[in-house]
């Protein structure tokens, strides 16, 4: 095909009346590159479970683990930058006088990435004037681990990957008197920006706590959409 079809196929396909379409841009390789609708980060599922069925049950042991204690999951997570915090004890509920043979150590397991908008296939001025929505969706286990479990971080960057032109935050407190084992989603829409958005940084933190044994917050289902659509509002 022609360069003209091509742009028109990508015009047509992903609904684009009305966008910024230079002609300048190779729109042969915009299209297979499919910047839009389909998830731009790298190895979203790490643990290998999917949101479509139920988190697997806590593993139950005979016996309690032997060696170090853990504090991270096991899981492919290549195209992510992982670190692990370990938590201080919280001894703040102890009455004075009391002897704690064990507490729990709780510690934070921390997953980020950086998605290049423009390496993907998107055009500036695609996100500087049309500016489509950017969907953020991501699923925790609901876990009795915590009161404070999950935390998410997405920010919106621009060209220079430390100004920061939008950002949400989620920190949500779990309720530890019902219990239904379901992932819990998370979601979120970047509408009306700005100009400048080159790059988007996505951090989750998921807590895990140790004592004789291993409970992980596990999670799964982490996207970053960019749709073909803007809000007006």
């Amino acid at each position: 095909m022609s360069a003209a079809e091509w742009k028109k196929k990508c015009e047509a396909e992903w609904s684009l009346q009305g966008a910024p379409l230079p002609d300048s841009l190779d729109w042969k390789s915009v299209y297979e590159a499919k910047p839009l609708g389909r998830n731009l980060l790298k190895n979203p599922s790490p643990l290998g479970l999917s949101k479509d069925a139920p988190p697997p049950e806590p593993e139950q042991r005979d016996m309690p683990m032997h060696g170090p204690p853990r504090f991270q999951l096991d899981g492919d997570f290549t195209g992510w930058t992982t670190s692990v915090e370990i938590l201080p004890y919280d001894t703040s509920g102890i009455p004075e006088g009391v002897v704690v043979c064990q507490l729990p150590q709780y510690s934070w397991f921390s997953m980020e990435q950086v998605v290049d908008l423009k390496a993907e296939g998107l055009w500036e001025e695609l996100l500087d004037k049309f500016q489509p929505e950017i969907f953020i969706q991501d699923c925790y286990e609901e876990s009795q681990v915590h009161q404070s479990i999950y935390q998410l971080h997405v920010k919106l960057l621009g060209a220079d990957k430390s100004t920061v032109i939008s950002e949400h935050c989620v920190n949500p407190t779990e309720d530890l008197s019902t219990y239904s084992h379901t992932w819990k989603e998370v979601s979120h829409v970047f509408c009306n920006y700005g100009p400048g958005v080159r790059y988007v940084h996505f951090l989750h933190r998921l807590k895990n706590s140790f004592m004789m044994d291993f409970y992980p917050t596990k999670f799964t289902g982490s996207s970053v959409i960019v749709r073909p659509v803007t809000t007006s509002s």
